[in-house]
């Protein structure tokens, strides 16, 4: 019997038996149950542009090069397209800071929160943002309700 398939059944004890289901399927299949492409829409608060910000410094940049000790809290809608006007699927929630001197790097943590009649619960989101890299890959670490106990690679990619 493999780990994870124990570690399911302790943790079945304790999970309401939907999600044991959906768990323990994914266990048995060894293949992720969801793909999605999603869309995050950031736009830092300038001191103008009070109605549509979606994300603030919380401090701001040092002296140094490449906006290094920036931090950003943001709540940013998450949709199915590329526009922003569409309507949100989720909404993004927690922080990243800038935390190379040499180069821009970001490193994020949030939470992707879903509540509509597709899908509910959250993904729990974190890791470095490699900002000169076409694609970065953050870790999935966990989530809730229709993504309880999700691992895997969030990638993202810049337009």
């Amino acid at each position: 019997m493999c780990s994870s398939l124990r570690s399911f059944q302790r943790l079945a004890q304790l999970a309401p038996p939907q999600l044991q289901l959906v768990s323990f399927n994914a266990i048995l299949n060894e293949k992720p149950c969801k793909r999605m492409v999603l869309y995050y829409h950031d736009i830092i608060f300038n001191g103008t542009n009070v109605a549509n910000a979606t994300s603030a410094k919380a401090s701001n940049e040092t002296e140094l090069t490449h906006k290094f000790g920036m931090l950003v809290v943001f709540n940013d809608p998450i949709t199915k397209d590329h526009h922003l006007l569409s309507p949100p699927v989720a909404q993004a929630q927690g922080f990243y800071f800038y935390d190379m001197k040499t180069t821009y790097n970001a490193w994020f943590s949030y939470t992707l929160i879903f509540n509509s009649t597709k899908h509910k619960g959250t993904i729990n989101i974190m890791g470095a943002d490699m900002i000169d890299s076409e694609t970065r890959d953050l870790s999935v670490v966990g989530g809730t309700g229709d993504f309880f106990m999700t691992r895997g690679i969030a990638t993202l990619r810049t337009d």
